[in-house]
């Protein structure tokens, strides 16, 4: 790990109440790790009985929209923005569920639960080959196994009910 200010190899330090952490020996500062955030969305339909997901593209898998939030933005903007610019749909309403970090990406994920605008997605085929419908069920094998998305999806469904 290095100093993301001036380049020195950082060592770790105990701090008070923070246990060990990477310190600047150079800026004689504390530095504490630093991540992008993202947001994730599980998308439903107006009627709770359909769930909305995108083949990236490139990858085999069915999973969830996400995206990056940008330098300035609230979360919720970067939902409502990220889900537009892949589905040309709005988003009605939407409901944190909770985060996760995702070690692969080194990224911080927020989880909605999101309800889309009745209406056909126009994909954005720059980054999505494919979006798809899929009842609850289906959804659940869609899905990639042991992975961020699959946490935040088993969350939904469980409270997708209860969501006005």
């Amino acid at each position: 790990m290095y100093c993301t200010e001036c380049g020195e190899k950082l060592t770790l330090m105990f701090a008070s109440g923070e246990g060990l952490v990477p310190y600047c020996k150079a800026c004689e500062q504390f530095r504490f790790a630093q991540f992008p955030t993202a947001v994730s969305m599980v998308v439903t339909n107006r009627s709770k009985d359909k769930i909305l997901l995108a083949k990236h593209k490139g990858h085999g898998d069915y999973i969830l929209f996400a995206g990056y939030v940008k330098k300035g933005e609230t979360a919720e903007k970067a939902v409502t923005r990220e889900f537009k610019e892949e589905t040309k749909l709005n988003t009605v309403k939407f409901k944190y569920m909770g985060s996760r970090y995702h070690e692969p990406k080194n990224v911080l994920m927020l989880g909605y639960l999101s309800m889309a605008e009745d209406g056909e997605p126009v994909i954005d085929e720059s980054e999505i080959d494919d979006v798809k419908w899929f009842s609850f069920d289906d959804a659940r094998e869609a899905i990639r196994k042991d992975s961020t998305a699959e946490a935040f999806l088993k969350t939904a469904l469980s409270e997708i009910k209860n969501f006005k």
